[in-house]
């Protein structure tokens, strides 16, 4: 994923720059080369400081995601064990670009609104983060379901109230 990612930015790079503006899908998307040094939406944008804190905060970021893809990978359900490698392929490929330019190479651009210029990692990480999320409300709708479930059963070796009258009743009548 790192690879495709690297792959598209080096196209975009050869085929578009400085400013070629290419349509793909028209009234949707086009291609416009764009070279980003800030964080999302150009946070940082232009600040001397700003590409290190990014740097800093996404390795943070990457090493917690890559802990969790190691050693905890056992306990990980699928759909978040492929959120967080989205997650961590995307921040690896943003990575390098920050610390080998200084900047990132944006190239996807929506015309049907206005929105932010974004690349393949980008795409890595909003579809990881969404993988997550699906996961995580999954999960506590299972979890609210299974406390419903435990609190309509009554208690082990215990039975209704009804049931017991119902059978000593015909209990005495035999």
């Amino acid at each position: 994923m790192v690879g495709l990612d690297q792959l598209t930015k080096y196209w975009a790079t050869l085929a578009l720059a400085p400013d070629k503006v290419v349509p793909f899908l028209p009234g949707i998307m086009e291609f416009r080369y764009i070279l980003n040094d800030g964080a999302a939406f150009s946070m940082f944008s232009g600040r001397s400081w700003g590409q290190w804190f990014l740097v800093g905060v996404t390795t943070a970021a990457l090493l917690v995601v890559l802990y969790l893809l190691l050693l905890r990978r056992n306990k990980l359900q699928p759909l978040a064990y492929a959120g967080l490698l989205l997650i961590e392929a995307g921040g690896i490929g943003n990575l390098i670009d920050r610390i080998a330019n200084g900047y990132v190479v944006d190239f996807f651009a929506t015309t049907f609104v206005d929105f932010a210029v974004f690349n393949v990692a980008d795409c890595f990480v909003t579809i990881g983060v969404a993988l997550l999320v699906i996961y995580y409300l999954r999960s506590e709708i299972a979890q609210k379901k299974q406390k419903e479930t435990a609190a309509a059963k009554p208690a082990a070796g215990l039975e209704p109230l009804e049931n017991a009258v119902e059978e000593q009743g015909e209990h005495h009548v035999q």
